[in-house]
């Protein structure tokens, strides 16, 4: 009885949606992501038992191109043995390269920049990407101030270590989870009291690593926390992939706004063409915990108004200086997480008109288009 049976099933017809399937079950190996998510699997072709697939690679001479395609042939056959499986491989023309993204499974790279230190721009990284998050989207946040990586400390995650996981014979990392989101830093490998010595090309070698071998799953926005300034990760960042828009983090006074001028010209260049999606008001005045009314312009007035004038885009939100805002971002719990009010009220006003702009932008604008890197 069991051999009729195993006959019958070696006979069954061949469904296209269950090989779509089984597929999506195996990895690109340059973004981790299934096959089937990120375009690689150009066409399936049924006729009878012939089982035809072109797999698009980004070379003939892809190193993992063997693996690939013994691996589609001997999934297809576990679900049907009977089953003569082709397997094409093309190259994908220039053309098409350019106009693919290499992650094509993250939707918006949001860069959130300002001109100097000491603004709070990691407390708007972390708070914008949990905002988006509390929203609906899937968010990942990449800590790139590779000199002073804080967010590690900012979301309770100090002392933890990425692993490291195997696709087809390439090392990938998989990021660390904080509160629902995937996040990379600098400081999950390195210890907290190591000084981080690194000059221009070994920066640009550990940028491109958190975007190209980090296994990032599908992604709405992904959150990138720079440095201050204009210095070689902002560069590598353009050159590497392409940057939906840019978040300036500046206080009200002038000398803030003076160096967030400079940071925001380097996105504007015609040859990076990374437009403006808002600017962030941080300390844009304090209130003490006691007299909730009350607002005092400890740096001043008008300075995130006055950027986003300049950048031709619009003041996404004002943070007020709330003690409650530190003691969160060192506990570990970011402030849009906790009961203040005022404190996650205004992160989320942020998110909201963030994901409005960047709508906008993705309407109004064509892509951003990597920048090519020059002698």
């Amino acid at each position: 009885m069991f051999l009729p049976l195993m006959q019958n099933f070696q006979k069954m017809a061949i469904d296209r949606n269950v090989i779509l399937e089984a597929l999506s079950t195996l990895r690109d190996p340059s973004t981790g992501q299934d096959i089937v998510t990120v375009k690689m699997v150009e066409t399936v072709q049924v006729d009878g038992n012939n089982v035809n697939i072109t797999l698009a690679l980004p070379s003939l001479n892809h190193p993992s191109k063997s693996d690939m395609i013994f691996s589609c042939q001997g999934i297809i056959q576990k679900i049907y043995p009977a089953a003569e499986v082709n397997v094409h491989v093309i190259a994908r023309t220039p053309q098409s390269q350019q106009e693919s993204s290499s992650l094509p499974h993250i939707k918006n790279i949001i860069a959130v920049a300002s001109g100097k230190g000491g603004v709070g721009k990691s407390t708007v990284s972390v708070n914008l990407a949990l905002g988006l998050k509390k929203l609906g989207a899937k968010v990942g946040l990449i800590d790139a101030d590779l000199y002073g990586p804080s967010i590690p400390t900012m979301l309770g995650l100090q002392g933890e270590r990425p692993k490291v996981q195997d696709v087809y014979g390439k090392p990938k990392i998989v990021p660390l989870e904080a509160f629902g989101m995937p996040v990379i830093s600098m400081g999950f490998i390195v210890e907290p009291e190591q000084a981080v010595v690194l000059r221009g090309p070994r920066l640009a070698g550990i940028i491109r690593q958190f975007f190209q071998d980090v296994l990032w799953p599908e992604l709405d926005y992904l959150v990138v926390d720079l440095p201050p300034g204009t210095g070689d990760i902002q560069l590598t960042l353009v050159q590497t992939v392409p940057v939906t828009g840019a978040v300036m983090v500046t206080t009200p006074q002038e000398v803030a706004v003076a160096d967030a001028v400079k940071a925001m010209n380097m996105f504007l260049l015609d040859n990076v063409g990374v437009p403006i999606l808002g600017v962030v008001e941080n300390m844009a005045w304090f209130t003490p915990e006691e007299l909730p009314d009350n607002k005092y312009f400890i740096f001043g007035q008008g300075g995130g108004k006055k950027l986003a004038h300049m950048s031709n885009s619009m003041l996404l939100g004002q943070v007020p200086l709330i003690q409650n805002i530190r003691e969160s971002g060192d506990a570990g719990k970011p402030v849009i997480h906790t009961e203040n009010q005022k404190g996650a009220e205004a992160f989320l006003e942020i998110a909201k008109n963030t994901i409005r702009q960047v709508a906008l932008r993705n309407e109004m604008m064509a892509p951003t288009q990597v920048v090519q890197a020059q002698d």
